[in-house]
């Protein structure tokens, strides 16, 4: 007896010596979040979602971005490097590119071509013959880890986001897998670039966001819209902002929204003044819980993966305008539709995207 509590008792000291201070990729950095408002007001539950038709996609996975081409054809970022090209109604689709990486987001330029944000190789731009050619994949000498979403200006300047300095999707099992570290870490080394095709210039927008996420720019021109997907937030940010912390108060950024009820993902301009962003996840109440204690979320990180904190499947998208006003919310608390990124919309149809799912959601749009 004594020589199995003997065991016991240096098994739960190894476990706990485990727990302590096994190393770890991420370096969380203390924060306080704000207090979760939950689902409520413009945000209230519905299951407007749950109704979704599905666009079948054969054996490829994940619509994370979906916009129609100047072909007018419906062209869609699946995992595995592959960009799908098909008729509105899925029909005739076809493999138009494939990278090798995984297009998170991309425009098209006046020339036609699709100007990709690719998680795992950088800013690329993809010939209408599917040829991809990279425009940036570093910057001051050091690579760009986790490009991630993208926008082309009138004027032909690109804007792209760099989610994360800290983990490339390519070192540690994934876009999912590489967010998830950065989000627990919280250290803020999301990026905004601006490319110009005419110098082949790169320069260094805003910094300072905890995982820089999808980006839009707004009616005239004039700013950025980008989502902070780490704490809750979509930014409007100056467009000829150099290097702006935005941790640090300036005129040229503010937060359009704060607090919101999930995590915000992709921005897509919609009809008529909108623009849709969509939820990959719900809130976390241990995550927020978390926020001020480092300790704690590295000793998550020493747990099985299976066992970190990441919340449940909620299908999750809303509409807003510039003004800062929520003009749409679409819910499914099933998550049937799992991790919601962004909607595109036309007069028929509005597409929802995924960052999992096997098929392309759509709802009509009448």
């Amino acid at each position: 007896m004594k020589f199995r509590t003997g065991l016991l008792l240096a098994a739960a000291a190894g476990l706990a010596a485990y727990l302590a201070f096994w190393p770890v990729p991420a370096q969380p950095v203390a924060w306080h979040a704000p207090k979760d408002l939950g689902h409520w007001g413009p945000h209230a539950t519905n299951h407007a979602l749950a109704a979704l038709r599905h666009v079948d996609l054969g054996s490829d996975r994940g619509p994370e971005h979906v916009a129609f081409g100047p072909d007018g054809r419906l062209y869609v970022a699946v995992a595995g490097g592959r960009v799908l090209r098909m008729a509105a109604d899925g029909s005739r689709r076809e493999v138009f590119a494939d990278t090798g990486g995984r297009v998170l987001g991309f425009d098209f330029d006046a020339s036609g071509h699709l100007v990709a944000a690719d998680a795992y190789r950088g800013l690329l731009s993809i010939a209408p013959d599917g040829a991809a050619t990279v425009l940036a994949d570093a910057f001051e000498g050091q690579p760009i880890r986790y490009a991630d979403a993208v926008v082309v200006a009138d004027d032909g300047r690109i804007y792209f986001t760099d989610a994360s300095t800290r983990f490339a999707p390519a070192d540690w099992g994934g876009t999912f897998e590489a967010s998830v570290l950065d989000i627990l870490e919280q250290s803020a080394t999301g990026r905004v670039f601006e490319y110009d095709p005419a110098t082949r210039a790169l320069r260094l927008v805003a910094r300072g966001l905890s995982f820089a996420n999808g980006i839009e720019l707004t009616a005239d021109q004039g700013a950025l819209l980008v989502v902070e997907t780490g704490q809750y937030r979509v930014w409007r940010i100056d467009r000829e902002a150099r290097a702006l912390d935005v941790r640090q108060p300036s005129p040229q950024a503010f937060a359009l929204f704060d607090n919101l009820p999930g995590y915000p993902d992709n921005l897509m301009r919609g009809l008529d003044g909108r623009i849709w962003v969509g939820f990959t996840k719900p809130r976390s109440a241990l995550v927020d819980a978390m926020a001020p204690y480092p300790f704690l979320r590295r000793m998550t990180l020493r747990l099985p993966r299976w066992l970190w904190p990441v919340p449940p499947a909620y299908g999750h998208v809303m509409a807003f305008n510039e003004e800062g006003h929520v003009v749409a919310d679409l819910q499914d608390p099933s998550g049937a539709y799992p991790e919601t990124t962004a909607v595109t919309e036309t007069r028929g149809r509005l597409y929802v995207q995924s960052l999992h799912a096997g098929t392309l959601g759509w709802l009509p749009n009448d």
